[in-house]
């Protein structure tokens, strides 16, 4: 269940490892930041609360730290004007890795463009190449030219939404030159809360057959569900949203776009306990644990690993 025949890629974003067999390396969380509705958002024309943004990106980094789960933020924009004060800001209050979300293709362009003059190839993950992009092979060439080398290609298939058809689209897009990046992670589409399975089938798919880092946007199934918070209330939702981030993450992913930055407090603890314990659901089948230092099972449990790894646990 946990290991793969196909050699899995493990690639490096600006010191991250991003990949993997399943347990190897924890997954990297991307938060997302100025969407529709952010509270720290004064108008979409690059006003916004800048000490509470600073302050979330803080704690996310603190998170991160205690954890040993990797994370970075994918700023949403509606101009690349509004996408170069985002950036400018970015880069100035932290180290961490960054993407650009910006769903017309023109103007997510012009931002990547502001990104390579900066000189900040080495932290940008760009997001994305997709099935419904007009010229994909254009596209590339021109994110070779501008020397970009980490992208998320999205994988869907309209006429086909199991798990297979993403792999079908997937397999169309590279063979378009999407392949030829010095990273190259898959989201594979989540369209909502039970359609998320497919999204996981599909990355172990994907896994099995390409080796390729999965993951996905699994707060598109969780915030796109309205009727949770009147069913059970906001603190049911929560719980809701964070079974599902962290029961995706052990399944398969790899990273995981897990939503608005401000849900870090729980998101954070959620996948690491989901982490915990598929470390010790790979031990059982494969009797190993990551040699990663960073593992949530090496911070938390570190005297468990020692008397499970000498056999103690087994007598």
């Amino acid at each position: 269940m946990f290991q793969f025949k196909c050699k899995q890629k493990v690639f490096n974003l600006d010191g991250i490892k991003v990949g993997g067999e399943p347990g190897e390396n924890p997954p990297l969380l991307i938060a997302s930041m100025f969407h529709n509705k952010d509270r720290i958002v004064t108008d979409r024309k690059g006003h916004f609360d800048r000490k509470q943004a600073a302050e979330l990106i803080k704690k996310q980094e603190e998170l991160s730290a205690s954890t040993g789960i990797p994370s970075m933020v994918a700023m949403v924009a509606n101009s690349p004007e509004e996408a170069k004060i985002y950036i400018d800001f970015y880069r100035e209050t932290t180290d961490m890795p960054f993407g650009i979300d910006m769903w017309v293709a023109e103007k997510r362009a012009q931002a990547t463009e502001y990104v390579a003059k900066l000189g900040l190839q080495n932290k940008f993950l760009y997001n994305s190449i997709t099935p419904w992009d007009k010229d994909i092979k254009g596209q590339v060439q021109k994110l070779k030219d501008l020397g970009i080398k980490h992208v998320v290609v999205q994988a869907f298939d309209d006429q086909d939404q199991t798990p297979a058809g993403r792999l079908k689209s997937l397999e169309t897009i590279l063979s378009q030159g999407a392949d030829s990046f010095e990273t190259v992670i898959v989201d594979t589409s989540v369209m909502n809360l039970p359609a998320t399975s497919f999204s996981l089938i599909a990355n172990r798919l994907i896994k099995e057959k390409l080796g390729l880092p999965c993951g996905g946007a699994y707060s598109n199934g969780t915030h796109m569900w309205k009727e949770a918070k009147t069913i059970w209330s906001l603190d049911g939702f929560k719980a809701m949203d964070a079974v599902v981030q962290g029961m995706a993450s052990a399944l398969w992913s790899d990273f995981n776009f897990y939503g608005p930055i401000v849900t870090a407090p729980r998101i954070f603890p959620a996948v690491a306990a989901a982490q915990i314990l598929l470390s010790t659901l790979v031990y059982d089948e494969t009797q190993k644990i990551s040699d990663n230092a960073n593992i949530p099972i090496k911070k938390y449990f570190s005297d468990f690993i020692g008397k499970l790894t000498s056999g103690a646990a087994r007598k």
